[in-house]
């Protein structure tokens, strides 16, 4: 077995968060596992002497510096950084008040960059670290009814592969991770998914097939979130870890599609596209 290292997990309530944070438990792993409420943290993962439960809204920054600080004081480092909590927030555009949409930022987003801030000096002294942001496949290919959840996931994608070359020179990996469809309760409304609060008929018809979409989905996903946590594991261990990791098969068939579509669209229009230079700079 490898040297115990510290793991400091966002969102270990439920879901994939409590997986991640018994997989590194059971490896013999320091584990500061964060939630809203500490003492549901505990219910859901189980008491365990290398467990620091801590209380943590991600959307609170002075309740990050805090936890961060917790965090040093029991174990005196971070060394794997699983940047998990999250939520879905589903509906058409128009239906998504600017509200929602914000608040869809502030947690898929903006939270993932302020417990990373909190962390990376951490990292930075210690000249090592691991960065693991939960993305989604909604991070590479987005879809009619969830343009908040994709939009929140984009823009992670996009902060972590420059984020990528930024630390990578004072020892520190990062990886973002794109899972398709885990049988969480990601999907459970009120808790973990939300629907937009502006009423339109011109989109009740197609409001309602996505939403039948969802519901039906709910408890019928076919990723298995244990074994994505010991994938997890393994990506820690890794000397040179991906930058992005494409987890599950669903997730794989969609990103391969993208990257065709990608293929074509940049091909499609070459005299539109292609031909844009300076005159002076083609010859």
């Amino acid at each position: 077995m490898t040297e115990p290292q510290t793991f400091f997990i966002t969102g270990t309530s439920r879901g994939m968060g409590t997986e991640f944070a018994r997989a590194a438990l059971d490896a013999g792993h320091h584990v500061v596992a964060t939630g809203r409420d500490p003492e549901r943290v505990l219910a859901a993962v189980g008491q365990h002497e290398e467990l620091l439960a801590v209380a943590l809204d991600v959307t609170d920054e002075r309740i990050v510096r805090s936890a961060v600080d917790a965090a040093i004081e029991r174990f005196g480092r971070i060394d794997v950084l699983v940047n998990n909590a999250g939520s879905f927030q589903g509906g058409f555009f128009e239906e998504v008040s600017p509200e929602q949409f914000r608040a869809q930022m502030e947690t898929n987003f903006f939270g993932a960059l302020s417990v990373t801030r909190a962390v990376l000096p951490v990292m930075r002294a210690q000249r090592s670290g691991r960065v693991i942001t939960i993305s989604s496949t909604a991070g590479i290919v987005a879809g009619a009814g969830g343009s908040a959840y994709a939009a929140s996931k984009f823009a992670l994608e996009g902060w972590m592969e420059a984020l990528h070359d930024e630390v990578l020179p004072f020892g520190i990996h990062t990886t973002v991770v794109e899972p398709g469809f885990f049988r969480t309760d990601l999907l459970a409304e009120g808790s973990s998914t939300f629907w937009g609060d502006v009423h339109l008929d011109d989109y009740r018809a197609s409001s309602d097939q996505t939403k039948g979409f969802f519901r039906g989905m709910e408890g019928k996903q076919s990723g298995d979130p244990e074994k994505l946590a010991r994938t997890l594991l393994a990506l820690t261990e890794m000397s040179e870890p991906p930058v992005r990791l494409v987890a599950g098969a669903d997730s794989v068939v969609g990103v391969l599609r993208k990257a065709q579509q990608l293929d074509e669209q940049a091909r499609a229009f070459p005299e539109l596209t292609s031909s844009l230079d300076l005159d002076d700079q083609q010859h």
